[in-house]
C-alpha cells in the first residue's frame, strides 16, 4: 500500500505561445480546467503504475471539489481519508508556453487545513510507502515523516516547492526527490561540502545515510546512496507540456518500490514515465499507463 499525504487542487491551464515577461500581457490560445495538485498527481500515478493507493488529504464543499477528485475516484484510489471543509478547493494557475515549459501559481485552499492530526487518523504501517511534498503545511510533513519512522513506513520526500524551513527535517525521509534546483537550494540551506553538484550529492547520503534522488530534465536523473550513485539516462521525447512529469516520477517510483524492484529499475522505470507524461496538455491527464511505460521499456 502506497499512503500519499498531500495536495488536491483544479489546475486552470492557459497555453500561451510564449510565457510573458515580468508586467508583460500576452495573448492566451486556449483554457481548460484538470485535476492536479502534487499530492494527487503522485497519487494517480502510483495507481496508474499498478499500485493499491489511499489519499490524505482535504478539499473544499465547492464546485471545484468533485472535479478534483474525479480522475482518483476513477482510478479507483482511496478517498475516505480526503477530508472536506470549509474553505475552497485549492487551485493552480498554470501558464503553458509552445515549448511545454510553464509558470505556475498555486492557492493552497483546503491544502492549508491538512494538519497533523490527519496523520494520526492516518495511522501508517509497517512496510508501507508513505509518500509526501510540500504543498500541505510542513509541520504536517515533519509529523508524517515521524510517524512513518516510528511505525517501520518507508517514506519518500519530495521536496517540491523549495521551503527553506524543510532543510531542518528533509534527512528523516528515507528516500529524498528534488529537482536539480531544489537541490542545489538545499545542498546550501544545509551547507553540503562539494566542488559540484554531484559531490553535494554524495555528502548528503553520506552524512545522512539516505538516498537522494535528483532529476535532471532532459539528462535523466542521478541517486546517491551512502554507498553507491547511479545514473538513468532520461527517454527521449518532445516535450508537450512538461506540467506534472515531475510528480509521474515520484508516484511510479512510489509504486515501483512497493513491488520490490531495485533502486535503479526503479529509477529507470520513473524516468520513462516522467517522460511521458511530458506528451500531453495537462497535469493528470497525461500520467501514462502501465502498459505504455512497459511498452517504452521494452518489457514484454
Amino acid at each position: 500500500m502506497i499512503t500519499i499525504l498531500g495536495s488536491i487542487n483544479l489546475d486552470l491551464i492557459a497555453r500561451v505561445e510564449r510565457l510573458p515577461r515580468p508586467g508583460e500581457t500576452v495573448p492566451g490560445e486556449a483554457f481548460s480546467t484538470a485535476p492536479g495538485g502534487k499530492g494527487a498527481n503522485q497519487a494517480l500515478a502510483a495507481r496508474r503504475a499498478g499500485a493499491p493507493v489511499r489519499m490524505v488529504g482535504a478539499v473544499g464543499q465547492d464546485a471545484f471539489a468533485g472535479q478534483a477528485l474525479a480522475l482518483l475516484e476513477k482510478a479507483g484510489v482511496e478517498l475516505a481519508a480526503v477530508a472536506k471543509t470549509g474553505t475552497a478547493t485549492g487551485t493552480a494557475m498554470i501558464l503553458v508556453g509552445g515549448d511545454g515549459e510553464n509558470m505556475i501559481a498555486i492557492v493552497p485552499g483546503a491544502n492549508a487545513e491538512v494538519l497533523p492530526e490527519h496523520v494520526e487518523r492516518a495511522a501508517f504501517g509497517a512496510r508501507e510507502v508513505v509518500l509526501l511534498q510540500h504543498e500541505v503545511p510542513l509541520q504536517t510533513v515533519k509529523a508524517a515523516l515521524g510517524a512513518a519512522r516510528a511505525a517501520g513506513a518507508v517514506s519518500i520526500l519530495n521536496t517540491a516547492p523549495f521551503h527553506a524551513a524543510a532543510a531542518d527535517f528533509v534527512a528523516v525521509a528515507d528516500y529524498v526527490i528534488a529537482n536539480e534546483t531544489e537541490f542545489d537550494l538545499y545542498a546550501e540551506a544545509l551547507a553540503l561540502a562539494g566542488a559540484d553538484r554531484e559531490a553535494r550529492i554524495r555528502a548528503f547520503a553520506r552524512q545522512t545515510g539516505r538516498t537522494m534522488i535528483v532529476t535532471l530534465g532532459k539528462d535523466g536523473a542521478v541517486a546517491a546512496t551512502p554507498e553507491d550513485f547511479l545514473r538513468v539516462p532520461a527517454h527521449p521525447v518532445t516535450p508537450v507540456d512538461t506540467v506534472g512529469a515531475g510528480d509521474t516520477f515520484c508516484g511510479y517510483f512510489a509504486a515501483a518500490l512497493v513491488e520490490g524492484v531495485g533502486l535503479k529499475e526503479a529509477l529507470g522505470r520513473a524516468a520513462v514515465a516522467g517522460a511521458l507524461a511530458c506528451l500531453k496538455p495537462g497535469a493528470q491527464p497525461a500520467i501514462p499507463l502501465r502498459a505504455e511505460i512497459d511498452a517504452a521499456m521494452g518489457s514484454p
